[in-house]
């Protein structure tokens, strides 16, 4: 009995701690960017993309090989027609002008066959063919595209929770130090050492601070929320977060003046390189459209008539075959292709344009990068200072009140300061990683496969 009681509980447990693995996992935020690379709708789709680019290269291959088709067909020819033949032609004895209205057809009829053809020259479906390769070329770039915006987004919602988190254990031992002198001072107001206003204005600043708690609470839950849409994950899941604010270290967010800026690591100047490569390839395709087309043709099949139907069906059927070629030369087509040449040229030219123009983008977006993680950088170690010295200023206001030779609103008002101090400082980390995360996007590094 005692076995079979624990076998129950051993099951049990086993599948508390299943069900716990699925709803809690714990994420590095280098581990969320690998589970949003795998799981993500957008990136997903963006893979499907590829399959329809690799399905749409071999529908062109399947041009050129044979096109075989079957055909049966039947007419019932409800009216047979006639044709108007001079009746001298049968009858000598008839009168000049009379004619005979002699049927001519059967009432059945039916074909039935085979029939092939075979490009043979196509100047345009070579071309095509390359093209088609550049195709899903540009799809696997589109969803190298899919993945950096996804660990853009993850890694951005990743730092705001981190920093969110630190505000909260902030604003918590706010609250308790705030809760402690609130007590004291009820104390010395009870033995009528310090006014009833001193103990309000400590109530009003320390409600103030349970409410902004609150409210950064339910913002981190919203942070939360917006991390798991991010990873493709469901908003109903529960997940931890293994890094810390503390292991990042901000030193290294100092932006080196010289950096090695390539075009190329960026994917926006890779997909605009194979852009060109099809505008390229469509000119010629275009042009291509001057040379013959040779085709090559073959049929074999049966034909029968008779009066009945049945007789169709069960007497005999007389076979045919043909086989020849087929030479397509353009001469006129009213400047069509004249035209549309002229219109790949102009796109070509545009596709070669817009190289300086992503080349001066992406200048400007290191250079607007650097400087503003610079700027970031410069001020998150004045607000550190800002803190540490609010942080102090409460201390010693604290120690002047209770010597009495201090007021409260002193005391309140350094707690104001420390309190702005602390959501400036965090401000600007966040600013900080946000500006890293950006400088990291424009030099292409901010992933990497």
């Amino acid at each position: 009995m005692k076995t079979k009681i624990r076998s129950k509980w051993l099951i049990m447990s086993l599948l508390l701690a299943s069900n716990l693995g699925f709803s809690q996992q714990n994420y590095s935020l280098r581990e969320a960017v690998d589970y949003t690379i795998k799981n993500h709708i957008s990136i997903k789709n963006a893979q499907l993309d590829i399959l329809n680019a690799e399905a749409r290269v071999k529908e062109i291959k399947g041009l050129g090989l044979p096109q075989v088709n079957g055909n049966l067909n039947y007419t019932n020819n409800v009216v047979i027609p006639r044709f108007f033949i001079p009746a001298k032609t049968f009858d000598p004895t008839a009168g000049e002008g009379d004619v005979v209205a002699a049927e001519f057809g059967v009432a059945n009829s039916g074909q039935a066959g085979i029939g092939l053809s075979q490009l043979l020259f196509d100047g345009s479906y070579t071309l095509g063919l390359k093209a088609a390769d550049v195709y899903k070329e540009l799809s696997k770039k589109a969803l190298v595209q899919t993945k950096q915006q996804s660990a853009e987004n993850v890694t951005k919602a990743y730092y705001g929770i981190l920093v969110n988190e630190e505000r909260m254990k902030l604003l918590t031992l706010n609250i308790g130090r705030l809760d402690s002198l609130l007590r004291d001072t009820r104390a010395l107001n009870v033995q009528g050492f310090v006014e009833k206003i001193d103990v309000q204005r400590l109530e009003v600043q320390l409600n103030n601070l349970k409410t902004e708690t609150k409210n950064v609470e339910r913002l981190q839950e919203l942070s939360y929320h917006l991390l798991k849409f991010q990873m493709g994950k469901k908003v109903s899941e529960t997940i931890t977060l293994t890094d810390k604010l503390a292991d990042i270290n901000v030193s290294e967010f100092t932006p080196e003046n010289d950096l090695d800026l390539k075009y190329g690591n960026r994917i926006e100047y890779s997909i605009l390189q194979t852009q060109n490569r099809l505008a390229e390839l469509d000119l010629k395709n275009q042009k291509a459209a001057v040379l013959p087309r040779v085709i090559l043709s073959g049929n074999y099949g049966f034909s029968a008539g008779r009066p009945k139907f049945f007789d169709l069906i069960t007497k005999e059927w007389f076979g045919s075959a043909a086989i020849g070629f087929t030479v397509q030369v353009p001469i006129f087509d009213g400047f069509q292709r004249k035209y549309k040449v002229e219109q790949s040229r102009n796109n070509l030219q545009k596709v070669k344009q817009s190289f300086d123009l992503l080349e001066n983008s992406i200048d400007l977006q290191v250079k607007q990068g650097q400087i503003t993680l610079k700027n970031a950088y410069e001020t998150l170690q004045d607000q550190k200072s800002n803190m540490e010295l609010a942080k102090e200023i409460v201390r010693v206001t604290k120690i002047k009140y209770k010597q009495g030779v201090g007021s409260n609103l002193e005391v309140i008002n350094a707690e104001i300061s420390y309190k702005e101090a602390q959501t400036n400082y965090f401000t600007t980390f966040y600013n900080a990683l946000i500006a890293k995360v950006d400088l990291d996007k424009a030099l292409g590094k901010l992933y990497v496969e």
